[in-house]
């Protein structure tokens, strides 16, 4: 009665529609000033070093994004671990940096566990799976692909700032000493799964397919042009 299509038109409503009430209450009935200046740097951070370096490794600058992208086959298995292993090395790399600039270190800004932050953080981050699952399953171009993910990436961000701090990424956790293993980070895998997942099984139009590095075309020569027959001809 209800097949593939049928469901994704409905899910899509609801999800529009909810997205929609969502971020309109998170702008309007929270001290959204601050975390709305983060997102926006984070965004256009997201686009800037997406458009620059996305086409060598997808631009997905975080852990839960690459363990999404993994499960519908976008990312190797090697080559998931070796990207979770040097975001997890970047975030903490600059964590260093700062605090080289500031003189001095940082305290703990993670706090304890909550389901509040849980949920804020799963739910932010699946907007951000979502949005950047659907750039990269239409086929869009790199600038194009980038612009949506910055921008799911600060939707996301102002989505969960109600109740969180709004990172959505465990590297970045990290990085800022919001390292709480069951909301900042435990969140967002949990949300990106969800959303990247959604997005691969329920509207893309293709099949997942393993993602490989672009293979350096080959170069056909093309059959040299037959001799031209002399213009005369022996008697």
């Amino acid at each position: 009665m209800f097949g593939k299509q049928k469901i994704a038109t409905l899910v899509a409503e609801f999800l529009g529609t909810g997205a929609l009430t969502l971020l309109i209450l998170s702008v309007q009935r929270s001290t959204i000033g601050m975390p709305f200046f983060v997102a926006t740097a984070a965004g256009l951070t997201v686009i800037l070093m997406s458009f620059a370096l996305g086409g060598k490794s997808g631009g997905y600058f975080n852990p839960a994004l690459t363990l999404g992208m993994w499960t519908v086959r976008q990312v190797e298995t090697v080559t998931a671990v070796l990207y979770i292993a040097v975001q997890m090395l970047g975030a903490w790399g600059a964590y260093a940096l700062y605090t080289y600039f500031v003189n001095n270190t940082q305290p703990e800004v993670g706090g304890h566990y909550s389901a509040h932050i849980l949920v804020a953080e799963a739910v932010g981050a699946g907007i951000f799976g979502f949005g950047f699952a659907a750039a990269v399953y239409q086929g869009f171009s790199r600038a194009v692909t980038s612009s949506f993910a910055g921008l799911a990436y600060m939707l996301g961000i102002i989505a969960a700032s109600s109740a969180s701090i709004g990172l959505l990424n465990p590297a970045v956790a990290l990085g800022v000493r919001a390292w709480v293993w069951n909301t900042y980070v435990l969140g967002p895998v949990i949300g990106a799964l969800v959303g990247v997942n959604l997005y691969a099984y329920l509207f893309a139009d293709k099949a997942p397919v393993l993602f490989k590095s672009a293979a350096p075309a080959r170069v056909v020569a093309k059959p040299a042009a037959k001799k031209k027959a002399s213009r005369t001809k022996k008697k």
